[in-house]
């Protein structure tokens, strides 16, 4: 009969190997998504409510997108009531195939330094109703 003997070199490699085996996982740190959109762009009319947040031309939206003058926002940086719906119309707008001229960010109004004191749409007629991040209303809203 013949006995086996394990050298020094196998059992080492053995008590590795049993080692990485039940070693403890390295933890997994936590994925941290950040978004961060800043602050809503200057745009004398308005702007869309969809990326890049182009500003909107002369006539895209109407009154009621408009609080004392001030635009009260679209897309994320929009914060009133739930339930809001605007009229637009929706000719001025690029995915609409509208190639007219835009105004450029930070571009102010020739009003009231850059904020209407009523917006100046009397005879404005949209030809949609959009809520604040850009959806069209089917239909008439509540």
């Amino acid at each position: 009969m013949r006995t086996r003997c394990f050298g020094f070199s196998s059992i080492f490699a053995v008590a590795i190997a049993a080692a990485f085996l039940f070693a403890p996982a390295p933890r997994a740190h936590a994925a941290q998504i950040s978004v961060q959109i800043g602050p809503a762009p200057v745009c004398p009319y308005g702007y869309y409510p969809y990326a890049p947040y182009d500003c909107a031309p002369y006539g895209y939206y109407g009154p009621e997108w408009f609080n004392d003058g001030i635009f009260i926002g679209a897309g994320p940086w929009y914060h009133g009531r739930p339930d809001f719906y605007g009229h637009v119309d929706n000719h001025f707008d690029v995915h609409h195939g509208y190639h007219g001229p835009l105004p450029h960010r930070g571009e102010q109004d020739h009003w009231n330094n850059g904020h209407w004191a009523s917006h100046p749409h009397e005879e404005f007629h949209g030809n949609e109703m959009r809520d604040a991040h850009g959806n069209a209303q089917h239909g008439h809203p509540r």
